[in-house]
C-alpha cells in the first residue's frame, strides 16, 4: 500500500484562525467547537490539535487577529489625520463609518467582551487592543481625552449597532467636539 502523501497546505494555519472568527460569529464563543472550526476551515480535525495546544489557545490567537486588524484600521485612519481637526473627524469616521465597525466586528467584539472577563489571557488581548487604540489617538489629543474618547467610540458603536435611531454624523462630531473641548477656565 503506499503512503500516504501530505497535502502541502502552508496558509492551514491563518486558515483555522479565520474560519474561527467565522465559527464565533455564526455560534458565539460558547458554541464554538474544535469540530466546527475544523469544518469551516476544510482541515482535518487533527488539525486543530497539531496547531493549537487548546480551544483556548485557538480562541486566543483568533481574538488576537481580530484585535490586530481592527486595530490597524483604526490607526492608520488617525495617521491619515494632519491637523486636530482632521483627527476629530477621523473620530466620527470610526464611529460612523462601516470601515471598522462592521456587524461582524461588532459581533465579534461583544464575544470577545465577554469571553475576556472569564479568561485572564484575552484580558490582556482588551488590553493591548485598547493600549494601541489610545497611542492612535495621543497621537492627536492628550492622554485622557484620549481615554474619553476610545471608551465614546466603543460605546457609541455597540449602540450603533442596536439602536432604532442611531447617532448621525452631525450628532457624533458634537459629542466629539465636547470631549475634545479645551477645558473652561
Amino acid at each position: 500500500m503506499p503512503a500516504a502523501t501530505r497535502r502541502h497546505d502552508p496558509d492551514r494555519r491563518a486558515r483555522i484562525l479565520r474560519a474561527a472568527l467565522d465559527t464565533i460569529a455564526a455560534h458565539g464563543v460558547a458554541g464554538t467547537t474544535h469540530r466546527r472550526i475544523a469544518a469551516a476551515a476544510d482541515v482535518p480535525l487533527g488539525s486543530m490539535t497539531y496547531h493549537f495546544a487548546s480551544l483556548d489557545d485557538l480562541l486566543t490567537e483568533a481574538f488576537t487577529l481580530l484585535a490586530d486588524d481592527v486595530s490597524a484600521r483604526f490607526t492608520e485612519r488617525l495617521a491619515a489625520a494632519g491637523t486636530r481637526a482632521e483627527a476629530c473627524e477621523a473620530v466620527v469616521d470610526l464611529v460612523v463609518d462601516d470601515a471598522w465597525a462592521t456587524p461582524r466586528n461588532l459581533l465579534l467584539s461583544y464575544e470577545l467582551y465577554a469571553y475576556a472577563a472569564r479568561v485572564p489571557a484575552l484580558r490582556r488581548v482588551m488590553q493591548g487592543w485598547m493600549g494601541k487604540s489610545r497611542a492612535a489617538l495621543e497621537q492627536h489629543f492628550a492622554p485622557e481625552t484620549a481615554r474619553a474618547l476610545d471608551a465614546m467610540i466603543e460605546g457609541l458603536s455597540i449602540h450603533r449597532s442596536v439602536d432604532l435611531a442611531p447617532a448621525g454624523r452631525d450628532e457624533v462630531r458634537a459629542i466629539v467636539a465636547r470631549l475634545t473641548a479645551p477645558p473652561l477656565p
